[in-house]
């Protein structure tokens, strides 16, 4: 194919169908607009000519046999198709014509092939040859080899347990370990420089397909007002071509018979996303090769974080145990069960009119349960998450610097170029401050503010929506409440087997959080898109910006959805109800919830549970069900022509495409999971096994979707896990907050105490040791039943027999008294207690946090070594032996001129 010495552009707008699309040509600033049909009878304008396929199905290259395919671009051909519209498909054909010139123009070359299924698809090969990898190798400031690594690995100090560590390791016999290079940015002129042993070698395949998709994204095919349009994502968005995406090297369930594939793929499915394989580590080399470092960090964080977890779930399933065999144990429970005691104590209504009188003893099951969770075992349990979260983020960073030498993403940021979009719409001139030199952006200071304050405002808006979904739930709470109190069965006597699993509080508590599941997972969907489109309006710099400025707006609706009934259950519920004959209520119409007798730390319980297990099935259904079962019924739709061999680029192009934000949405999904495991642990101690469990099983599925369900994503690079580091950290600030305000306002464990070491003794109480006998009485206040004002009075049943007073959650005085209704003493002490809890409760993890983040650098001693040991061998390679080069050649020009004047002179002197 030849080559065209001058870029083709397509001149036309996209919304006006009467544009007859001239195609303009641009030679040296002058612009000449040809005739089209003059052009249509060069070949160089045309898509190359249709090559039949050569029936090797795994074939990785052109039908020469030489030519590695780097990219795949597929159209339908408008002259085939059944309907369509004339003036469009023209349109579309001259643009995709325009954009594959300039492939060309560009050095890449091309092989179109028809589909051998379907001949209306057409699929474009690319191919990058090597003056073009070198080329953009330098522009992208790629690292490449200069020289293997000479530093020794550290030997295990753990011989003894070196068979286990192997069981458990990727066997080395199928999957080789990567020889370490020291790399440096690749620079043509100093390309003997390099560890150049074999040119087909020197770029992998990811990095070849990364060069040709950055290409690809910068070329331009159409120009409209002098605004140029480019990029490969626009001509696929508005379905100009169908698909764009690098080939997987071959089948996943088996090797590839072609001798120079090195079926990467088949090792990865094999050795990690098979189910065989769950229990051993990831091939991160491996993963990061194939995939690229954006990919392979984020199973390394992940595999890091479950690892962690494991620590945590030991604890959290001992401190759940010694609640669960300590719950007989549990003296104020027994007190809600006996008879004699929680039978006989008469509680005030719950709510105006239609709730009753009730029974204490009702609560009996959940007062059982209540003492596995509300137990010592969750306040140490809670002081341990504070310093565990803190032990991974600070190991995570060192895992992390590690990587990021191995990986070489050290200096990733001088390697980021502009995103396409953001070039595309520059078209403000300023003068650069630090280089004094014209630029071009995309909106000048005003415009970028008047954008900020619109895509702020768009993002309050949404997390008021949230708020007000919120509100709703608990109007809806409080609502059902009353029903649920007037339908369930009213045996007083507390033994029908419905009533003493299903109280009011338990039906209340279980459908609201169903339904609160489910306007978040709607609320989600919606949001996404709104989302996306906030921040294409914003339109940042770069990916990483991009992904930056989408991760929070993403994180802070969904911090908001996810976790704001959660806060609603544990600090508001149950805190300002005043008394029966004062209640407060919830605008003005809803009488305020109350919690059980023992508190809201089981409804809290109940909530995660709910919302946790809800979250894991949704997205395995949402992630691996839903692409299965696309590839199945597009498998069925093609079994007409199974007989036939299909080639490698068409199989792929069968496969469901990931997205550019696939990743973007697993990492969310864990960090939400994240926030559940720290944020609220002190009321679920079970909820780190959960997410290990959820974890290993993430693993696998997401390897099992990556290699076989999806197509090959482009590999990027990435130094780090981005914007959700500083997010983990966050949470892991407020984790320590929150729990310790579980612990002191949502369970009963400091009343607890408080009535155990000062109310239970004189002079406050009668015992004559510390005992927590008689603590549901203490803490149970008097109301009488003749000072119910009218909207307040409940509904008593003719079962109770009658009476004049009954209790309720509050520490006040009881009727009669000098200051009826008025807090007493047990109160302030219980407020005093709470407050001393809470700060010496941060303060002292706090201080752990500090010492340990300070005690723990950031990067390892053995990854600074190999950080300057490299780039004193840049420095060596690259620069002395230049400068050696240089002066050996000054030195060569300074012989020849002494030589040369010698000899001129000479002949004047004889």
């Amino acid at each position: 194919m030849k080559k065209m010495s001058r870029n083709v552009l397509l001149q036309m707008e996209e919304e006006d169908d009467d544009d007859d699309g001239d195609i303009v040509l641009e030679n040296l600033g002058q612009t000449i607009i040809p005739d089209l049909g003059s052009l249509e009878s060069q070949h160089d304008f045309r898509t190359p000519e249709f090559e039949e396929f050569n029936g090797k199905s795994d074939s990785l290259f052109f039908n020469d046999g030489q030519r590695r395919i780097d990219f795949v671009l597929v159209y339908e051909d408008e002259s085939r198709k059944e309907t369509s519209k004339k003036g469009t498909n023209e349109k579309q054909r001259r643009k995709r014509q325009a954009y594959e010139s300039n492939l060309i123009c560009h050095g890449l070359q091309l092989e179109a092939t028809r589909s051998v299924l379907d001949d209306k698809l057409v699929f474009v090969k690319v191919h990058a040859p090597w003056e073009v990898l070198c080329t953009y190798a330098e522009i992208m400031h790629i690292k490449l080899p200069l020289k293997p690594n000479d530093l020794k690995n550290r030997s295990s100090a753990f011989g003894t347990l070196n068979w286990f560590t192997k069981v458990l390791s990727v066997d080395e016999s199928i999957i080789k370990p990567e020889q370490e290079f020291f790399t440096a940015p690749f620079e043509k002129n100093r390309m003997n420089d390099f560890y150049i042993v074999d040119r087909d070698a020197f770029f992998n395949p990811a990095t070849r397909s990364r060069i040709v998709y950055f290409i690809l994204s910068r070329v331009k095919y159409q120009l409209i007002n002098n605004v140029s349009k480019f990029g490969i994502n626009r001509l696929v968005n508005s379905g100009i071509y169908k698909a764009a995406f690098p080939l997987h090297d071959c089948k996943f369930r088996r090797q590839s018979e072609d001798p120079s594939c090195p079926n990467e793929r088949y090792l990865l499915y094999r050795e990690w996303a098979h189910p065989r394989s769950i229990y051993k580590k990831q091939p991160l080399d491996l993963i990061r090769k194939y995939y690229g470092e954006k990919i392979g960090i984020y199973f390394a964080w992940l595999g890091y974080y479950t690892q962690m977890l494991l620590l945590a779930a030991v604890v959290g399933v001992a401190c759940f145990l010694y609640g669960y065999l300590n719950q007989d144990n549990c003296t104020w429970s027994k007190e809600v069960c006996h008879p004699d005691i929680g039978g006989k104590i008469i509680m005030c209504p719950q709510c105006d009119r239609l709730c009753p009188f009730w029974k204490l003893n009702i609560t009996c099951e959940s007062s059982k349960k209540l003492c596995i969770f509300d137990s010592f075992g969750t306040l140490v349990f809670a002081v341990f998450m504070g310093v565990w979260v803190t032990l991974f983020l600070e190991f995570w960073k060192r895992r992390q610097a590690e990587l990021e030498y191995e990986w070489d993403t050290v200096e990733l940021q001088q390697e980021e170029q502009a995103r396409p979009e953001y070039e595309a719409r520059c078209t403000h001139i300023v003068i650069n401050e630090i280089t004094q030199e014209e630029e071009r952006i995309p909106f000048t200071a005003w415009g970028k503010c008047i954008r900020i304050t619109l895509c702020a405002s768009a993002v309050f808006f949404w997390i008021l929506l949230i708020i007000a979904s919120v509100i709703g739930i608990i109007v809806y709470r409080l609502s059902v409440f009353i029903v649920f109190s007037a339908k369930l069965p009213k045996n007083i006597n507390g033994t029908d087997p419905i009533q003493k699993y299903l109280t009011p509080q338990t039906a209340t508590s279980i459908t609201a959080s169903i339904i609160s599941f489910i306007i978040i997972m709607i609320l989600n969907t919606i949001y996404e898109k709104v989302a996306i489109m906030i921040t294409n309006f914003e339109l940042p710099r770069t990916q990483t910006d991009y992904e930056n400025s989408l991760t929070m707006k993403m994180f802070l609706f969904q911090f908001v959805n996810y976790y704001s009934s959660c806060f609603y259950i544990a600090f508001f519920k149950g805190k300002f109800v005043g008394y029966p004959g004062d209640p407060v209520y919830w605008l003005g119409k809803y009488r305020n919830e109350e919690c059980d007798p023992g508190g809201c730390l089981l409804e809290l319980t109940t909530q995660l549970t709910i919302i946790m297990g809800g979250k894991a099935i949704w997205n395995n259904i949402q992630e691996v069900l839903l692409p299965w079962i696309m590839n199945l019924i597009g498998r069925f739709h093609r079994v007409s022509g199974s007989e036939k061999i299909t080639p490698r680029w068409e199989q792929d192009y069968h496969l469901q495409p990931m997205g550019k934000l696939g990743l973007f949405y697993e990492y969310l999904e864990m960090i939400i999971q994240f926030g559940f495991v720290t944020l609220f642990v002190a009321s679920f101690p079970l909820a780190p096994l959960l997410a290990l469990v959820n974890n290993i099983l993430e693993i696998r599925v997401d390897a099992w979707k990556l290699t076989t369900q999806f197509r090959r994503l482009v590999p990027e690079k990435a130094q780090d896990i981005g914007a959700w580091q500083p997010i983990m950290q966050g949470i892991a600030i407020l984790a320590v907050v929150t729990n310790a305000m579980i612990i002191a306002f949502t369970s009963d464990m400091i009343p607890r105490l408080v009535y155990y070491w000062s109310f239970s003794v004189p002079p406050y109480g009668d015992h004559t040791s510390y005992t927590m006998e008689g603590y549901i009485n203490n803490t149970l206040s008097i109301f009488k039943v003749a000072d119910f004002k009218n909207k307040s009075k409940g509904n008593p049943y003719s079962e109770l027999g009658n009476h004049t007073t009954c209790r309720y959650r509050d520490f006040r005085y009881p009727p009669g008294h000098p200051q009826e209704y008025k807090h007493n003493i047990y109160y302030w002490h219980v407020i005093a207690a709470k407050l001393a809890f809470i700060i010496v409760m941060e303060h002292v993890i706090y201080s752990v946090k500090f010492f340990i983040s300070y005690a723990i650098p950031d990067v390892s001693k053995r990854t600074k070594s190999k950080i300057q040991r490299e780039k004193y061998l840049t420095q060596k390679l690259l620069h002395e032996n230049h400068l050696k080069d240089m002066t050996k050649n000054m030195g060569v020009i300074a012989e020849r001129m002494i030589e040369a004047v010698d000899n001129n002179l000479r002949p004047k002197l004889e």
